[in-house]
């Protein structure tokens, strides 16, 4: 495993389209090594590939839920969510800036778990949605600071 880099505003690949992972392979272990490394040593709760500098559609989550287990999700999408509420979030590729977004309380994840490219279905309450939804609209192309409705920090 290694550190990486996480990417900050104004980079040009945080406001790149990701690809899907077609291959669940060595090199995707590696990413998905390197990222939860990255994360835990960051003090963030989640992380997307293109943060690190990879268009590919991968995240990884600290569930705060279940004793904060690293969750991977690859190639993660929206298939359910219930109504909206105002709350605050940063985002690691900003850092020291918070703002509020609309995020549900509630939300359903189609992803493939980690090396496997098992489909699985998430369904996620409370901050653990706020998190994954967070990561999910960063992995394919919208960046953290295009949601937020006001960027003065709290």
């Amino acid at each position: 495993m290694a550190l990486r880099t996480i990417l900050t505003a104004g980079d040009e690949m945080l406001q790149k389209k990701c690809r899907p992972v077609t291959a669940f392979d060595d090199r995707l272990a590696t990413l998905l090594d390197d990222m939860t490394e990255t994360l835990l040593q960051s003090g963030g709760v989640g992380l997307a590939a293109p943060q690190v500098g990879v268009l590919r559609r991968v995240v990884v989550l600290l569930d705060i839920n279940k004793d904060e287990e690293v969750v991977e999700l690859v190639n993660p999408e929206v298939i359910e969510m219930n109504e909206l509420e105002k709350t605050v979030e940063g985002c690691l590729s900003v850092p020291g800036k918070y703002g509020y977004v609309m995020r549900p309380t509630h939300a359903k994840i189609a992803t493939a778990t980690g090396l496997t490219g098992r489909a699985t279905a998430w369904s996620l309450s409370a901050s653990a949605t706020r998190l994954s939804i967070w990561t999910v609209i960063c992995s394919p192309k919208r960046f953290w600071n295009t949601w937020i409705w006001s960027r003065n920090k709290l």
